[in-house]
């Protein structure tokens, strides 16, 4: 027995409703911790609230990314560097030896190392005209990393110059076969 033809239509605008809830619900969550976080002084806390935050940002990329919106996806991505960058600055104000108070260094270090195998996956599907922001994001949270390891163990980078960006992708003239 099939259903009225009422309830054959209303199912799919009932779903599409839910997902559309779905996603201003993750919005709402998004704007409420990023404004938590800019209200946040000490650099520790903003380290930590980071990781909930930059995870946030990570689900908002991937769901643009999945709708096709490259345009919000390195909006997105570019916060999410611009926060790096504010709970770093803020743990070095705060707490500028890392070696001895690694609190909030270390969290925030392996959340950049997240957010670039985020940056990674998003410059394979990425179409090419969106890539060269993409590419610039990850060249920051790179620097932002060295930045960040060697606070953490400034004997073992004492006489060696800062790593050099490394390119997202290969290049057309490399050997590198993957």
């Amino acid at each position: 027995m099939r259903p009225p033809a009422a309830q054959r239509v209303a199912l799919p605008i009932l779903m599409a409703a839910l997902c559309g809830v779905v996603g201003v619900g993750a919005a709402d969550k998004l704007s409420e911790l990023q404004l938590r976080f800019d209200n946040e002084t000490n650099g520790v806390h903003k380290a930590k609230m980071l990781q909930r935050l930059g995870d946030a940002e990570f689900e908002e990329a991937t769901r643009a990314e999945k709708a096709d919106d490259y345009t919000t996806v390195d909006l997105v991505m570019e916060k999410y560097r611009d926060n790096v960058r504010a709970a770093s600055e803020a743990l070095e104000k705060g707490n500028p030896d890392g070696e001895r108070h690694p609190g909030g260094y270390k969290q925030l270090e392996m959340h950049v190392q997240k957010g670039l195998r985020q940056i990674d996956e998003l410059l394979l599907v990425a179409p090419p005209e969106f890539k060269p922001p993409l590419q610039l994001v990850r060249k920051d949270l790179v620097a932002l990393d060295d930045k960040l390891l060697r606070a953490l163990f400034p004997r073992r980078h004492e006489n060696k110059p800062p790593a050099p960006a490394v390119p997202a992708t290969p290049s057309p003239d490399s050997d590198v076969r993957l």
